[in-house]
């Protein structure tokens, strides 16, 4: 492979041998009918299993609702996902397809994430400037966050405008959630979303040209769960010849769990719900009664004494990712590519608002913090109250520790690597106020400060221009592999951060307090 190669606000049978051999079928099939006919509109463009009709739009052209691949419902439900069958007929992809996701993952989430009801929810949205198979243009696949068990690739702040408008394809994907997508089952394979994704990107492999872009210069972004699944993809060696590059915002890159792990999260399902973790048990049940089973998992009491949040997510299953994150840290068995990825400066501290000093105590020792780190801690952040310090550690543990031992093992085998923190803290009254917190930096990323609830979690008039120089930077690194002279490298004898904010600017080392803390 070449070098350049949503949080919550507080409050069955088919093998992988099958997804291999359709990926093939696929690719021959790209290779001799993707593309216009003279005789096809602008608006409408012909991919390898048949045409497909878009919108235009004011700086290009939007095909939404794809599919990649078959639903997954039936015999498929937990099967590796299949190839669609072909069609003849153009395919209205005017308006966004079905979700993953029933019901948002709490009552008010910071991303605005729509949920739509339908099975055919393994599709895409293709955004591009121009459908044309000879502009080969960049391509940015967008995987979205949402814990592994919610999130929707129909959110306003995933549409394309702006990276079309800086002659950049955008393609965000839509992945089986939850206990379809990673609960270990018995006789499904695991990592059932992982294949997902990588029929996506498969798909854009065999695709893309026909929509203008360039299947050689396809980078891999997401943020939080979406950041977890760029890291997993770097770690599954099926995956590396299909992108050159990955973006990981705010990643959840603990993940992939070890098998152990994920043997320990099927046996807590079937101990709190009473229904076995095997195809027969589940493949039956509605989407609604999955995930009121689902929603039994994450809470304490008999069976599940220390709850993970995260306990669906990507395992090192031996065979699609050979090797869990602890272990591919000090491998180094995960892909050799430019890697940007950073962290907002708060990220979870608005759920721990309530923490005071007589409850402080009893929040660090459910987190298992012991005298020793809570003191290195308090020397890392000597100016928060109990409920800053508090959140922070979360941050730290969740997401800003994780991504920093990523930085660093990427960087120390000489791998391009870029680092930055978001620090511009929210105006908006409320949770977000005076903090930079988990997704705030997503908007400015995608210059999409006019989205649908970015004022509402941002503030009022969130500053263009740091907008224009964060959107700039990720372009100029999905068109180049390099997010441009004013960002260096990220290296072990420099560690170089770009901090963004009103007045961004790059600074030397400024975790030196935190290293300790986050590279035991």
């Amino acid at each position: 492979m070449s070098a350049l190669g949503s949080v919550v606000v507080p409050a069955d049978r088919l093998t992988r041998r099958s997804l291999i051999l359709g990926a093939g079928a696929l690719a021959l099939a790209a290779a001799c009918s993707t593309g216009h006919s003279d005789s096809m509109p602008h608006d409408t463009v012909r991919t390898a299993l048949g045409p497909v009709r878009g919108v235009r739009r004011s700086t290009g052209f939007a095909f939404l609702g794809i599919p990649y691949a078959q639903p997954p419902v039936g015999d498929l439900r937990f099967a590796a996902p299949v190839p669609p069958a072909p069609w003849t007929e153009v395919r209205d992809c005017t308006a966004y397809g079905p979700t993953a996701q029933l019901h948002p993952v709490a009552a008010v989430t910071t991303i605005p994430e729509p949920s739509i009801a339908g099975t055919d929810y393994l599709s895409l949205n293709v955004f591009t400037p121009d459908p044309s198979p000879g502009a080969k243009l960049p391509v940015l696949v967008w995987i979205h966050g949402g814990g592994f068990v919610g999130g929707s690739p129909a959110s306003p702040w995933y549409d394309g405008s702006a990276f079309n408008r800086d002659g950049v394809v955008l393609v965000s994907l839509g992945y089986r959630l939850g206990i379809e997508g990673f609960l270990h089952v018995d006789g499904a394979p695991d990592n059932r979303a992982v294949l997902d994704w990588i029929a996506g990107l498969t798909w854009v492999r065999d695709n893309i040209a026909a929509f203008g872009g360039d299947p050689a210069k396809v980078t891999v972004a997401g943020q939080s769960a979406g950041g977890g699944a760029v890291w997993a993809l770097m770690a599954a060696p099926a995956a590396r010849s299909l992108f050159r590059a990955g973006i990981c915002q705010s990643g959840v890159v603990a993940q992939p769990h070890d098998r152990a792990a994920a043997a320990a999260g099927a046996a807590v399902f079937t101990k709190r719900t009473g229904v076995p973790a095997t195809v027969a048990a589940l493949r039956d049940l509605s989407r609604d009664r999955l995930h009121k089973l689902q929603n039994m998992v994450p809470k304490p009491g008999p069976g599940n004494t220390n709850p993970a949040v995260l306990q669906l997510a990507p395992v090192a299953d031996d065979e699609l990712i050979p090797e869990s994150s602890a272990q591919l840290l000090v491998s180094g068995n995960s892909a050799d590519i430019p890697l940007l990825l950073g962290f907002t400066r708060h990220e979870f501290t608005m759920g721990s608002a309530k923490v005071t000093d007589a409850t402080a105590p009893a929040a660090l020792a459910r987190m298992r913090i012991d005298a020793s780190t809570e003191k290195g801690y308090r020397a890392a952040y000597p100016s928060s109250t109990a409920a800053q310090l508090i959140g922070q550690i979360v941050s730290d543990l969740a997401i800003r520790g994780p991504s920093y031992r990523l930085a660093e093992e990427h960087a120390r085998r000489d791998r391009p690597t870029w680092l930055y923190e978001f620090d511009r803290t929210s105006t908006a009254s409320g949770g977000y106020h005076e903090l930079a917190a988990h997704c705030l930096d997503i908007p400015f990323a995608f210059d999409l400060l006019d989205a649908k609830g970015v004022t509402e979690v941002e503030g009022d008039n969130p500053p263009q221009a740091l907008a224009t120089r964060m959107h700039a930077a990720w372009v100029s690194f999905v068109r180049d592999g390099d997010p441009g002279p004013n960002w260096p490298r990220y290296t072990p004898s420099t560690r170089q951060v770009m901090i963004w904010n009103d007045a961004s600017y790059v600074a030397a080392d400024p975790f030196a307090a935190q290293r300790p803390l986050w590279t035991r």
